[in-house]
């Protein structure tokens, strides 16, 4: 994926820059993952809904977790008020407003998380995009295995703080 982008060295520098910014927003690593799975869910990227799906179980995810998410929701309301916004960033930018950052605002989100959400939808979309635009799909016949507990007693995934 990173060496087709590499054809266009703006795209491959926007996008590696991006990607490095959007591991220090102060999203925890689990509600991350299941913004970009209501995200990528939206966008239709088999090779993005794969690769979150993968990473969800180390990011502290279980089952019952991804479900909600790749429907755009979650069993937290403070989650789903976020994963919400982040769709509507999505499908619907002209039609944001001092409403939606009002509802998020009242679920306790902070504008640096609010603001962190449109970073995290933007390459969402970059990524997914360009996928497709390339053709770069998973392998057919493989599924994505199903998120589980952490194995290994892994520790719980924190909020970035770097």
């Amino acid at each position: 994926m990173v060496s087709t982008r590499a054809n266009s060295p703006a795209m491959i520098e926007g996008y590696l820059s991006l990607s490095r910014a959007m591991k220090r927003v102060k999203i925890s690593r689990a509600l991350s993952e299941k913004l970009s799975l209501a995200v990528q869910e939206r966008i239709g990227c088999g090779t993005c809904r794969e690769a979150h799906a993968s990473a969800g179980p180390a990011a502290g995810l279980t089952a019952p977790d991804v479900a909600p998410a790749r429907q755009g929701t979650s069993t937290d309301p403070r989650e789903a008020a976020l994963i919400a916004l982040a769709l509507k960033v999505l499908a619907e930018p002209g039609g944001l407003g001092d409403a939606d950052v009002a509802e998020v605002r009242a679920h306790g989100w902070s504008d640096r998380i609010i603001a962190g959400v449109v970073g995290l939808v933007s390459l969402s979309l970059l990524t997914g995009a360009f996928n497709l635009l390339a053709g770069i799909q998973p392998d057919a016949g493989e599924e994505p295995e199903p998120a589980g507990p952490p194995t290994g007693g892994a520790a719980p995934a924190q909020p970035r703080t770097d």
